[in-house]
């Protein structure tokens, strides 16, 4: 039988290697600074999260030739010239919005009120519109600074027809072309000038943890989102899918502030899915990577599917603390209740260490027990165990059960340490391969004796290599 080899196994020749330093290294306490935001603004389609993408010099927006891909307000960082501010995309703004279209436009004029400068974009090629017209009313009610950007200024023709854009009122358009380049820096540099060193409302606040709301599309997310935050923060509507890109959300819960991060569901594998999918999965799993803690949506009401797992396995392949939050509880019934119960023991095995609690994002119930296990969660994460008292306990523990025989021989476990945490890593020094069953009950057993609630740990073996081995 070939030899099983996990992640982050290897080999040691002398004691000196036990002495190791972090693995994963630890995640720096970056504080979050406050920054003035700056908020881009428009009719659909005119180019608004291209724009956003050249602005941040990166791909971060989900851009697609389809008007209606951006609905909720996004807010990205961005550096120009040393200086550091926040872009929040938006969905495409229209006075006479109807349905999920009205919720969008909602979104757009939340970020008219509150950003500290606005970027009014407007498509060169068209031309002012009616819409354009209305959107220039509203923002000259606002004491905020407007600047009006003809997109689409791919060549002189249109920079001339781009002229005409003065009889908005709103002084000189500056023409770019976001899906080129041409004019952004120029563009830009009216921006730092137009910006405040400071935010007109709010102040930072050090140190947020930051939570990832995952889960399969209509699961809950905004709702849950919109119910800890007390406003819309995310658009709701009962289309799957309204979500597209990740939402990030400042929020005051259990007198601490969070981050929180609504991402858009998903619905295949990554290598299936096409256009604002594929996209989204990205932008989804980004989200989780700079999390620090995730809360798992599943929808109670009905069966746990193949969705519902492939999120969970994303969830602890990228080692993040995990909190299993059921959700429309006020839909289950008891005989929903035993079969959830059995579902959970036969297809949750995977996770049985996740905190659980089951809530209502429609109705509120029980949410804000969603802080207590995301604390919890987050110190197991971080959570570190000395060096004696691990091997002291590790003795104790493999004379009561020693290690399965391999070959004949028995693997001898010389010496243990906490490698990193977040999440907690440890090391055994062998003399021999541990079996992944074995592994399980050293982990099982770390955590009746540690807790560990709500967070993955992850046991590594380093096997001592014979000295009479050629290399």
């Amino acid at each position: 039988m070939t030899e099983e080899v996990l992640a982050g196994d290897g080999i040691w020749t002398d004691e000196s290697e036990w002495e190791l330093t972090d693995l994963d290294g630890e995640l720096d306490g970056e504080e979050h600074l406050a920054m003035p935001t700056l908020a881009v603004v428009g009719r659909p389609n005119v180019g608004k999260s291209t724009l956003v993408n050249r602005i941040l010099g990166r791909r971060e927006a989900v851009v697609e030739d389809i008007p209606g891909v951006t609905r909720d307000r996004i807010s990205y960082e961005a550096n120009w010239s040393g200086r550091r501010f926040l872009v929040q995309d938006t969905g495409g703004w229209e006075p006479d919005a109807k349905g999920l279209q009205q919720h969008v436009a909602r979104q757009a004029e939340v970020a008219m009120e509150t950003a500290d400068a606005i970027l009014l974009v407007v498509d060169a090629t068209v031309g002012a519109t009616a819409t354009d017209e209305a959107a220039v009313r509203k923002l000259r009610r606002s004491k905020i600074p407007v600047i009006l950007v003809a997109n689409k200024v791919d060549d002189q023709k249109v920079e001339h027809e781009a002229s005409s854009l003065w009889s908005l009122g709103l002084g000189e358009p500056r023409m770019v072309s976001a899906a080129h380049g041409r004019g952004t820096g120029d563009l830009l540099d009216d921006v730092l000038s137009s910006l405040p060193e400071t935010p007109r409302e709010g102040t930072g606040v050090a140190g947020p943890r930051r939570v990832a709301l995952v889960g399969k599309p209509n699961v809950g997310k905004s709702s849950l989102l919109n119910k800890l935050a007390g406003d819309e923060r995310s658009v709701v509507h009962d289309v799957a899918g309204t979500t597209v890109d990740p939402v990030d959300s400042l929020v005051e819960l259990g007198g601490k502030t969070w981050k929180f991060v609504d991402t858009a569901g998903l619905r295949r594998k990554v290598s299936n899915a096409t256009g604002t999918e594929f996209y989204a999965s990205l932008r989804t799993k980004s989200a989780l990577e700079a999390s620090e803690v995730a809360i798992m949506l599943i929808d109670a009401s009905v069966p746990i599917t193949e969705q519902d797992l492939r999120v969970i396995s994303l969830v602890a392949d990228s080692g993040r603390a995990l909190v299993l939050a059921f959700n429309k509880w006020d839909l289950v019934d008891e005989d929903r209740r035993y079969m959830l119960e059995r579902e959970i023991d036969r297809d949750l095995v995977r996770v049985p260490w996740a905190q659980r609690v089951n809530i209502s994002a429609h109705t509120g119930r029980a949410v804000a027990k969603l802080v207590p296990q995301m604390e919890t969660a987050l110190e197991s994460w971080d959570k570190r165990i000395s060096t004696g008292r691990l091997n002291t306990w590790l003795k104790e523990v493999i004379a009561a059960t020693p290690p399965p025989m391999r070959g004949g021989r028995q693997p001898r476990v010389m010496f243990a340490t906490q490698a990193g945490t977040r999440p907690p890593t440890f090391v055994l020094f062998t003399t021999g391969f541990l079996e992944a069953g074995y592994r399980r009950f050293i982990e099982r057993r770390l955590r009746e004796e540690f807790g560990f609630d709500g967070s993955p740990v992850r046991i590594s073996v380093r096997v001592r290599e014979k000295k009479d081995r050629k290399k």
